[in-house]
């Protein structure tokens, strides 16, 4: 009856098979990136080799790892949300941490 037990406990169904693929798959895949394009009203996305911050960076880490940006925005609304522009990408955050990386169109 103990044998039983074990054995049950150690079976995987096969959907929590695919989540836990699915899961470890996405874990190993990390980060791509991409931009997007419009060009006469056409949106397309293409990759970028241009080394933007993550999401969820702090403003510190940013700085360290970045430099100083050309400009800091001020923040606007509730939750308030900033943006500091660099040469080639814009990063926008919400309070002190990063929600959002651009690409900007010359780079």
């Amino acid at each position: 009856m103990i044998g039983t037990r074990v054995s049950r406990a150690l079976e995987i169904s096969p959907w929590r098979f695919v989540a836990l693929a699915a899961a470890s798959a996405a874990l190993y895949c990390g980060t791509v990136r991409a931009e997007t394009v419009v060009v006469d009203d056409q949106v397309s996305v293409r990759n970028s080799d241009i080394n933007c911050p993550g999401r969820g960076m702090t403003m510190k880490t940013v700085e360290a790892k970045f430099g100083a940006p050309q400009e800091r925005h001020p923040a606007v609304g509730a939750p308030p949300i900033s943006r500091w522009d660099y040469p080639t990408f814009s990063v926008f955050f919400e309070h002190e941490y990063v929600i959002h990386s651009v690409v900007n169109a010359g780079a």
